[in-house]
């Protein structure tokens, strides 16, 4: 057996644990024993992608983490990760999440950019994102990990989707030029009245627009370029809150207004 057919084992076998730890309802091991190099996890988390829309998922997105810089010397890389969205994985805003719906689930406030035309250049310029961004709402991000215990290393989150569970969006639009200086927005996220996180739009890399260039010019190297119509979760604004069934988050950002996440309580 070649070295490239190993590889490729390897890799369907990290995405069949995967799939079966959503398909259960049970976190599995980490994936780290099958695919211990970046590319490898993307192979894995592109298999799974495959998956999603052979069996009719509509791709509308991308979820950029690894942001913030302390996580990255955390994870020891200098570089963020990215994931897919999925029509089924957006939640209207305020609308209950269903109990079990996210192993594990985190949530954390963000900046998200819904785009009006594709970015497919080699080299994306902040003018190419001016004419490119429609409008602009804030978002609670709803992360979660088929890991057990949150387990993870750089390898098993990208696998793993960059850890993305669900996500709502804020819903009142706000176009670019009229958002203001998202690098200075501040941030401030609730539970239920009791202030949970705090940060601003400096957090995703110096600026939100920083992230989503970094994506943009990621994903056409790697031949699944942002389109019209697609919507970019940039990073997270402040820490990450662990969430439990009953509990309702909402998120203010300073110009964009609010957002909230609403859970489900568990079936007695």
């Amino acid at each position: 057996m070649t070295a490239e057919n190993t590889r490729a084992d390897a890799v369907r076998a990290a995405a069949d644990r995967l799939a079966g730890a959503h398909a259960d309802g049970v976190p599995v091991e980490p994936v780290r024993d099958l695919v211990a190099d970046v590319d490898a996890a993307y192979q894995v988390q592109e298999t799974l992608t495959r998956r999603r829309l052979g069996e009719g998922g509509r791709l509308v997105g991308r979820k950029i983490g690894l942001t913030s810089t302390a996580v990255q010397r955390q994870l020891g890389v200098d570089s963020p990760d990215f994931g897919m969205l999925f029509a089924d994985m957006a939640v209207p805003d305020g609308a209950e999440i269903p109990a079990g719906a996210v192993l594990q689930p985190k949530a954390e406030a963000e900046i998200a950019l819904v785009l009006g035309s594709d970015l497919t250049h080699e080299r994306h310029t902040v003018a190419d994102l001016f004419r490119a961004v429609a409008y602009v709402v804030p978002a609670i991000e709803v992360v979660g990990s088929r890991i057990r215990d949150w387990d993870i290393t750089l390898a098993d989150t990208v696998a793993d989707n960059a850890s993305c569970g669900r996500y709502v969006l804020g819903a009142t639009p706000t176009p670019l030029e009229r958002a203001g200086d998202l690098r200075t927005a501040g941030m401030i996220m609730n539970r239920r009245g009791d202030q949970v996180s705090t940060g601003t739009g400096a957090a995703c890399l110096g600026h939100p627009l920083n992230a989503a260039l970094w994506l943009a010019d990621t994903l056409v190297r790697r031949g699944r370029p942002l389109l019209a119509g697609d919507t970019v979760l940039t990073g997270a604004l402040g820490p990450m809150v662990p969430v439990t069934a009953g509990d309702v988050l909402e998120a203010h950002i300073e110009g964009l207004g609010s957002v909230r996440a609403a859970f489900a309580r568990e079936e007695s």
